[in-house]
């Protein structure tokens, strides 16, 4: 074992190495029309010859990329899942059969709140927002484009409605993760994000509930009634075929495993697919893998449901792949932890706490590609910031959750950019703007954060002698 001296790297090498990175990741998706995986691609080559310069060897580097991938492994295989769930539920007309039946229950003017409440109850009882968006959210975007709703605002009230289920969810791998990272019990991190997610969901309530009144004088009945008999000539369409939907969601809310309980969902839609369509057994199983193909000579039905299976998703396993290597590169490196002490010297409050905290988490998926590197990362930057100020731990969890996971489906090569798009068929700079519930949530907390509100002070455990400290020991690290 030789000893090796590393330093964090400056300010200046940051900016280059990330600025670098950006304009590859705008000029492939907005310009070139190139895929995002290359940019990351390339993007593990910047960071790592930054890392050489900064002292690092070559394998200690690659150690880091494949750590940070193993951490996300389990985000891979839900991706993978919910990939056959949706190819064989289409197949067994399962999701069609929601449609339909919501398409003659719902009115228009309540549309994008009840699309929020849905998608809220079903994340808030499964524990996955990607799980939600799969079943719940799918069948709502039908529904929408079948009421004539923008495609984009109906896509920003079921992330709105997912995300907010999922972070009140014990049974959520993200509250885990942002509760455990920061040192908090899981329920005490849920009670500290309670009353501030409360406050921005009946905000955003009102909000789509005055979008929906606006778009239900729109609506042409005649184009509804058209994809109802649609519906009923290419599916066999019965209340029956509720039952994979109520068994999955009951085994998930019983907290068994996400990845084996979806897994399970598909193989029941593969069974909907041959018992009640009467499909071939062949063709019935090939839906887990190949998107489900329908020619219905309705526009609406072809775009809405001739998608899903495993094989739809492996791009999105590229990015998430390449994306979580590349947040254990800068977490090796020390790029966020450079970033951060940015605004260490300007933290000084509660509101700056939060606001700092934020913009990591952000940055972590931005930089990360994805929302585990966020919640990862940014506890371990930010908490040094509240022991010093002397606020709990639980403030900090609080500020990760909302940075990390609200804004992660607003990054195009996040994790939760891709999957989201690729879910619900609309471009993750479509549906940003009208992910409300995200913007609200994040002004509401910066606001009452700098007016004291909901914020639980502790006596400092830190002092500044033992920051510096620590700051002139991370230069030192053995190989």
């Amino acid at each position: 074992m030789e000893k090796q001296t590393t330093k964090l790297p400056s300010i200046m090498q940051v900016t280059l190495a990330l600025g670098t990175f950006l304009a590859l990741a705008f000029s492939f998706t907005a310009k070139l029309d190139l895929p995002i995986q290359l940019a990351l691609y390339i993007g593990w080559f910047i960071i790592i010859t930054l890392g050489i310069k900064l002292g690092h060897d070559y394998k200690s580097l690659e150690k880091a990329a494949t750590q940070g991938i193993s951490n996300g492994l389990g985000a891979i295989l839900i991706l993978l899942a919910v990939g056959s769930l949706v190819g064989t539920w289409i197949a067994g007309g399962i999701v069609p059969t929601i449609i339909y039946y919501g398409l003659q229950a719902i009115h228009p003017s309540i549309f994008l709140l009840a699309t929020m409440l849905i998608c809220s109850l079903t994340a808030l009882a499964t524990g996955t927002s990607w799980g939600a968006a799969g079943t719940a959210g799918i069948a709502m975007m039908g529904i929408g484009q079948g009421l004539g709703v923008p495609a984009p605002m109906t896509a920003g009230a079921v992330l709105s409605g997912c995300y907010f289920g999922d972070k009140m969810s014990p049974l959520s791998d993200s509250v885990i993760l942002a509760s455990s990272m920061s040192g908090v019990e899981v329920m005490e991190h849920i009670k500290g994000m309670l009353p501030i997610a409360l406050i921005s969901y009946i905000i955003t309530g009102i909000l789509f509930t005055g979008a929906g009144l606006h778009y239900a004088g729109n609506v042409d009945m005649a184009q509804v009634d058209s994809v109802i008999l649609a519906m009923e000539n290419q599916f066999v369409i019965s209340p029956f075929s509720f039952i994979p939907v109520i068994i999955v969601l009951g085994l998930l809310a019983m907290r068994l495993p996400s990845f084996p309980v979806i897994s399970f969902g598909s193989l029941l839609g593969i069974v909907w697919a041959v018992m009640v369509q009467d499909m071939d057994p062949l063709v019935a199983f090939n839906t887990a893998w190949e998107p489900f193909s329908i020619s219905s000579g309705v526009d609406f039905i072809d775009a809405i449901l001739n998608r899903g299976g495993m094989s739809s998703m492996l791009g999105s396993v590229a990015v998430i792949i390449f994306g979580l290597g590349f947040g254990g590169l800068l977490d090796k490196v020390g790029v966020l932890q450079t970033v951060a002490k940015l605004f260490e010297k300007r933290v000084n409050s509660a509101g700056s706490l939060a606001t700092s905290t934020i913009a990591t988490a952000f940055f972590g998926n931005v930089f990360g590609s994805a929302m585990y590197v966020s919640l990862i990362l940014t506890p371990k930057i930010c908490a040094k910031n509240y022991d010093r100020l002397g606020y709990q731990r639980k403030n900090l969890s609080r500020n990760a959750e909302f940075g990390g996971t609200l804004t992660s489906g607003m990054v195009p090569w996040s994790d939760n950019g891709i999957y989201m798009a690729s879910i619900l068929g609309v471009a993750t700079f479509s549906y940003a703007p009208f992910m409300w519930l995200s913007f609200v949530c994040i002004i509401v907390t910066i606001v009452t954060s700098y007016m004291g509100w909901f914020v639980d002070r502790c006596p400092p455990t830190i002092t500044e002698e033992t920051d510096e400290n620590e700051n002139l020991a991370v230069t030192q690290q053995t190989a």
